[in-house]
């Protein structure tokens, strides 16, 4: 399971380092943010979802775990 919790929190950083470019990409503007913030905003989501993955599979385990 402590491998679980790891993976939970490299996904969780993930996803927060990606916003946060994302967002400066925003509001920095111009061609940077034409070229970044799109792509960055859809990295997010799919780490996101990675996140959500791990987060349901760790519960499950716990859950049957008992």
């Amino acid at each position: 399971m402590q491998m679980l919790d790891i993976l939970i929190l490299l996904a969780i950083a993930a996803v927060t380092v990606t916003l946060g470019l994302g967002l400066y990409s925003l509001f920095r503007g111009g061609a940077y943010a034409r070229s970044h913030s799109n792509r960055l905003m859809r990295w997010r989501v799919g780490l996101q979802a990675l996140a959500v993955l791990l987060l349901v599979i760790g519960m499950l385990w716990k859950a049957t775990a008992s």
